[in-house]
């Protein structure tokens, strides 16, 4: 009978601690964490001052609640004043475009979206159908485009670049036309690993995803492994700098091939922009 009996408990500690690992995973890949930092800049003009930007990116079709109220509620509840979208909203492998558009329907109706591809677009073949999804829901895509953003008698300049997997010619030949401009310049790319090119042709501030956080991060020594980026890659979460230029990566929402996120969770970055011509 005690050895009946302790069978018995070992079985019951082996199925607790799955239910709690089990548990675990999927608070990890499933609540959403709001990631909030601020940016300051003598080139931003003093009417940009306080302009919240809310980042998303590699979404990968994940749904987070009947027509992404999880993933829509947050995102409203930091009330931005525009949301950028850095590729990746549909996984190539599992094409669900509905998935991604209702995302984007709600976002659109919180404020206005700016959208820039990523791999997995270019990868699925179908990104005519996808731009058309996004134009219809009234999303303004960036394919190698600049856009002004206006505040009363000041702009900054919203950059855009089509994701390299098109073909890099295009995009390289967009950086150095934009290259020269003197106004406050953001702009939108999937591809962190290029932040050296970013800051040669003179970009103030970055917004960037495809890292996916590392996928797994572990404390001092961040993610373990990223597209492009390799094992123990550079750029994976949170602000890097160089000079006058900043990049923010996004440690995005979805997986793709490997399909858990430990110590990594999905996440919205809210940037808040501050002139310094005004506050510093």
């Amino acid at each position: 009978m005690k050895m009946r009996s302790k069978k018995g408990k070992k079985v019951l500690c082996f199925l607790f601690g799955l239910i709690c690992l089990v548990i675990f995973f999927f608070w990890q890949n499933n609540s959403i964490v709001i990631t909030k930092s601020e940016y300051g800049s003598s080139k931003i003009p003093k009417e940009f001052d306080g302009y919240v930007i809310a980042h998303i990116s590699d979404l990968h079709n994940k749904k987070f609640g009947s027509d992404q109220k999880i993933l829509l509620n947050k995102l409203k509840k930091t009330s931005p004043d525009i949301i950028i979208i850095t590729g990746d909203l549909i996984d190539r492998r599992r094409y669900d475009l509905p998935a991604a558009m209702r995302f984007v329907e709600g976002a659109a109706q919180i404020a206005p979206v700016y959208y820039v591809s990523g791999n997995h677009e270019a990868w699925s073949g179908r990104y005519p159908a996808i731009k058309s999804s996004l134009l219809n829901a009234g999303v303004q895509v960036l394919d190698d485009s600049l856009v002004e953003l206006s505040l009363g008698e000041a702009s900054i300049n919203l950059l855009g670049l089509k994701d390299p997997a098109f073909g890099a010619s295009s995009y390289i030949k967009s950086l150095r036309r934009w290259s020269s401009n003197e106004a406050f310049q953001i702009l939108l790319s999937h591809r962190p690993e290029l932040f050296e090119l970013y800051a040669e042709n003179n970009m103030d501030l970055i917004f960037s995803g495809h890292a996916h956080g590392g996928q797994v991060r572990l404390p001092l020594i961040g993610g373990l492994a990223a597209p492009d980026q390799g094992l123990f890659p550079r750029y994976t979460s949170g602000c890097y700098r160089k000079e006058a230029c900043a990049m923010f990566v996004s440690r995005g929402l979805g997986n793709s091939i490997f399909p858990l996120r430990l110590f990594n969770r999905p996440e919205i970055v809210i940037v808040t922009l501050k002139s310094l011509s005004e506050n510093g």
